[in-house]
């Protein structure tokens, strides 16, 4: 069916798509999800491009606007009109080769809006919109050789009931990168925020805006400039200008994840779905698994990055680690601290590292040959220091060394400040530029393309957040992104018990987290509330190895912590890193989560066995669990590890209870969780 209009508008309806004429010299579009729960209404009222967003019967996004400002091409903001449309709809499955779900549904309706200039008629730009029943995302598409420069980014979030939110950020273009723990306050104090941004209006609908697929591109922050509306503040270059392009190009997808409740954010693929499908052709060489290293040693004061009496990359330390490792099933061994450049203060060290010379205490060769003889492998580390010039003249040589090293994966590090990773110009000049900024996403991505060549996987810490573009490069395994577990070793303050339980609502909705769990000695600095160390109990670091997924897990604490608990230490030993799918099944921002997750089939082995992970803030809390995840008709083994009955964390972090148990898909278990502290199960298929 079609309409005409008097601007000659071709106007056109398809399931899942609706048009309204609302005058003759204006025109809006819906597209609606599949399940018809969420509609995303386009116009062009008032010649100025605008969007809206409703939720069951209820506006949740106020008409916001759309498109650009540039330096030297006319704005894409007003004087415009929707000179055409088109529709699809989506329906498939596709298969991640690791994930936290083997099988990924695709469902959506799209919309594709073009506008143009009223006065030239020339097309500006088009807007394509993607429905899913878990969110919706949307982005620009430019074909204009004048529009090279873009200043800013007009698109806005204005939230309906902005001042009865409630959300959940850190702050944006800080010194620490996106390094700090959440605020939870009125909507309206969030000033200027990362995403994935997380939200609750005051219906109780939960939703974060994020976005998708960031090649190209600036980052993208939100500022709230007039209360409850976020404009899209992009991260600039050292020359202010926020994205350069050649005039064709596809911005990110703005992303905004929607749910009735807070366990709908993390059951969400819509990240993963608006990204391209794996460039890389066969990845049968990217292995998820897990890891220990000579990590953790030198984050307490044992040992040291740089060279001397305490150095902690030796020989004959990496080879205790690898015995350690091959003996417990832990796939390789990090080593931080083995090449040369680490001396004296290695912040400031970026000029003079160097990634193929090694301290004389540790011997590559010697360890590629232990590795090979008790089967497990060196993982490699390249720490940059923010300059990123140096470490790209000898990225190529770097990744050679450690391919005819046996090395598959390798951490990178990008320590510095925010603003503050040097590049050498063309000139020679050294220019300073943001971690999020478009020079440092192509920067990361092209780290991940000639890693591929080598076969080689990446985590990457201090690095641009994630946006999904693990789909489309399989060996961009994991990375940090946020406040890691080595700020409880000497951070000011130490993670609050709330960190872990927020992150699963606000930055694992991005993706992946190297987050580094299984500290089992709380105590290298004392027990007290105010000195560094975990503010966990011991079940709550089995309980994130379920709970904040990453397909490659480290076993962070040292060797002797671990053999001094083998009972606990045997839930790690036994945890997969790789998942068949994952529920998230309770849980409230902030406050606790739990998840199951089923573990992926392998040749020769059918992964019948599922394992759940519960953690707490600061609250004990009691949790009746419906086990109707697993299979009918199966019986499992649960092998129980949770808070003791005198457990806390400030003083008894240690308590664990340890029990075992016969269930059925129709029992429901009670989960006593201590104040910052967890339950893990293994079901054990029987």
């Amino acid at each position: 069916m079609r309409y005409p209009s008097s601007l000659g508008l071709a106007i056109s309806l398809t399931v899942g798509v609706v048009a309204h004429i609302n005058t003759a010299q204006a025109a809006s579009f819906s597209v609606q999800s599949p399940d018809k729960q969420l509609i995303f209404t386009i116009s062009d009222e008032k010649s100025q491009p605008k969007y809206q967003v409703s939720f069951q019967g209820k506006i949740i996004i106020n008409p916001s606007s759309l498109g650009f400002d540039f330096a030297r091409a006319p704005s894409m903001r007003d004087n415009m009109y929707i000179r055409n449309t088109s529709t699809a709809s989506h329906h498939d499955t596709w298969q991640q080769p690791w994930g936290e779900a083997r099988e990924i549904t695709d469902h959506h309706n799209e919309l594709l809006v073009t506008f143009a200039d009223k006065t030239t008629q020339v097309d500006q730009y088009r807007v394509r919109i993607r429905v899913f029943d878990d969110g919706l995302g949307f982005r620009y598409e430019v074909n204009k050789n004048n529009a090279r420069y873009i200043t800013r980014e007009l698109t806005e979030f204005s939230i309906t009931d902005s001042g009865e939110s409630q959300a959940w950020w850190i702050p944006a273009r800080g010194w620490n990168r996106y390094e700090y723990t959440y605020h939870t306050t009125p909507l309206h104090d969030a000033s200027h925020v990362h995403t994935p941004f997380t939200f609750k209006n005051k219906h109780g609908v939960h939703m974060s805006i994020h976005e998708a697929a960031l090649v190209d591109y600036a980052g993208m922050t939100l500022n709230q400039r007039r209360p409850g509306t976020f404009i899209s503040d992009l991260t600039p270059w050292s020359d202010g200008i926020a994205v350069k392009t050649n005039g064709q190009f596809k911005s990110p997808w703005r992303t905004i994840q929607v749910g009735d409740q807070a366990t709908d954010l993390l059951n969400s693929h819509l990240i993963l779905n608006l990204n391209e499908p794996n460039k890389l052709g066969d990845v049968s060489w990217v292995e998820p698994g897990k890891y220990t290293g000579i990590w953790w040693g030198m984050h307490i004061g044992q040992h040291t990055w740089g060279s001397g009496e305490k150095h902690g990359a030796t020989t004959e330390r990496t080879k205790a680690y690898l015995n350690f490792s091959a003996e417990h099933g832990f796939d390789g061994v990090l080593v931080e601290g083995w090449n040369t450049g680490w001396d004296g203060d290695w912040f400031f060290n970026g000029d003079v590292f160097s990634f193929t010379d090694a301290y004389p205490d540790f011997d590559i060769a010697a360890i590629k040959a232990h590795a090979e003889k008790v089967g497990a492998r060196l993982i490699g580390h390249h720490e940059t220091s923010g300059n990123v010039s140096n470490y790209r003249a000898q990225m190529e040589a770097a990744f050679a060394l450690y391919a005819q090293s046996g090395v598959t994966q390798v951490k990178t590090g990008y320590v510095a400040d925010g603003g503050n990773i040097k590049r050498i110009d063309a000139r020679g000049h050294p220019r300073f530029e943001w971690h999020d900024g478009q020079f440092m996403v192509n920067e990361y991505l092209d780290n991940i393309k000639l890693a591929a060549k080598y076969k080689i996987s990446i985590n990457t810490h201090e690095p641009i957040k994630d946006t999904g573009l693990r789909r489309t490069y399989p060996n961009w395994l994991t990375r940090e992104g946020a406040r890691g577990q080595e700020f409880n070793a000497w951070g000011t303050p130490p993670n609050p018990p709330e960190h872990t339980p927020m992150l699963a609502f606000t930055r694992m909705l991005a993706g992946p987290m190297d987050f580094t769990p299984g500290i089992f000695d709380m105590g290298f600095n004392g027990l007290g509330d105010k000195t560094n160390r975990p503010q966990t109990t011991l079940a709550k670091q089995l309980a994130l190895y379920v709970v904040l997924y990453s397909p490659v897990q480290m076993a962070a604490d040292l060797p002797k912590n671990y053999l001094a608990k083998p009972d606990a230490f045997q839930f790690i030993k036994d945890v997969p890193t790789d998942w068949e799918q994952s529920i998230a099944l309770a849980g409230e921002v902030g406050d606790y989560v739990v998840f199951a997750r089923q573990e992926r089939a392998k040749k020769h082995y059918t992964g019948e066995d599922w394992y759940l992970g519960a953690i707490t803030d600061e609250h004990a809390r009691e949790l009746k669990i419906d086990l109707d995840f697993l299979v009918p008709g199966k019986r499992y083994e649960a092998h129980i590890y949770q808070d003791g009955a005198q457990a806390n964390w400030q003083h008894n972090p240690y308590a664990l209870t340890i029990k075992k148990q016969q269930v059925t898909h129709k029992d429901t278990l009670s989960l006593r969780l201590a104040a910052s502290g967890g339950a893990a199960i293994r079901f054990k298929a029987l």
